[in-house]
């Protein structure tokens, strides 16, 4: 666990990746030498990543799929195997109806029929079922606003290169990478997070911040879907929710501190009318979760 002054250090990270050293040393009451060897810290013990994720409508990858898979022997196996599938951009060994689930994202249906099949050709699958996203409504981890009109250039791919890998890449560095001034290059990051184009967040390791339990849980609603899915989506410890079509009329990941807090959220969900939870399942483990996407070396047309 963490200490509360790198506890608050995390969170706002997790807020605004590119926060400043004297921003965060602010924000907790320490020197700015103090935080940045406290940053550094966390960034190298990898307690928290800083990365660059880039909005779906900017690469066309906004089939999304959430994949609940069976096996047959071995469960780590089959999930290590659908981990390394490019498009699996979540996977987690699981207790309850199924033994482990993925997320999918991909550009088409088509595209996500194709990555389901390859999927139910992994030795060991017995049966995958999908439950299609049409619409996220809470990501934690993600940009989840509709895009406006963007057009990028070449240099504007770059920069989404490199925050993608490193999110609190320097402004030296990156002006170096793409030939501006650290001003023009300082303009065009900032550009980029005010228009949504990439959010620029830390992705915390949930047991050090007393996040020891994760889990999902697929709703079918009565009534107005997307009100219930507000609603849902505003209780406390719920980080994931999409609606769409399937098994369920939502699909949702909650975590908490505890498996009594974990009971909690879901009684929560529970009490939320018109919603009901057909499904909720435990996460054992979580085997990959990237949220890395393969960027054109060039702008497609001059525009996303």
């Amino acid at each position: 666990m963490l200490d509360a002054v790198d506890a608050v250090l995390v969170r706002e990270l997790q807020r605004d990746g590119r926060a400043t050293f004297q921003a965060l040393a602010d924000r907790v009451g320490l020197s700015r030498t103090a935080v940045r060897a406290r940053v550094q810290h966390l960034l190298e013990t990898q307690v928290v990543r800083v990365v660059g994720i880039v909005h779906a409508a900017v690469v066309g990858a906004e089939a999304i799929g959430h994949v609940s898979v069976t096996v047959d022997g071995s469960a780590r196996e089959v999930a290590a195997a659908v981990a390394e599938r490019p498009a699996v951009c979540f996977t987690a060994l699981t207790a309850g109806p199924y033994d482990l689930v993925a997320q999918v994202r991909t550009r088409d249906d088509a595209a996500l029929a194709a990555e389901v099949d390859q999927i139910r050709s992994v030795p060991g699958v017995r049966a995958a079922e999908v439950f299609r996203s049409v619409s996220t409504v809470r990501d934690k981890h993600a940009v989840v606003r509709e895009l406006g009109e963007v057009s990028l250039d070449d240099i504007d791919w770059r920069l989404l290169h490199e925050l993608q890998r490193d999110g609190r890449a320097p402004y030296t560095r990156l002006a170096h990478v793409i030939g501006l001034s650290q001003a023009a290059t300082r303009a065009r990051v900032v550009r980029l997070m005010r228009t949504g184009v990439i959010q620029v967040t830390g992705l915390a390791d949930p047991l050090a911040l007393g996040a020891a339990e994760l889990g999902g849980f697929g709703l079918v609603v009565t009534g107005g879907l997307r009100k219930v899915a507000e609603a849902v989506a505003a209780q406390d410890g719920v980080r994931y929710l999409a609606t769409g079509f399937g098994r369920y009329d939502i699909v949702g990941q909650a975590e908490a501190a505890s498996r009594a807090e974990l009971v909690a959220v879901l009684d929560a969900i529970r009490s939320v009318p018109g919603a009901t939870v057909r499904e909720s399942w435990h996460h054992l483990d979580v085997v990959k979760e990237s949220y890395a996407v393969e960027l054109p070396e060039q702008p497609l047309n001059g525009s996303a």
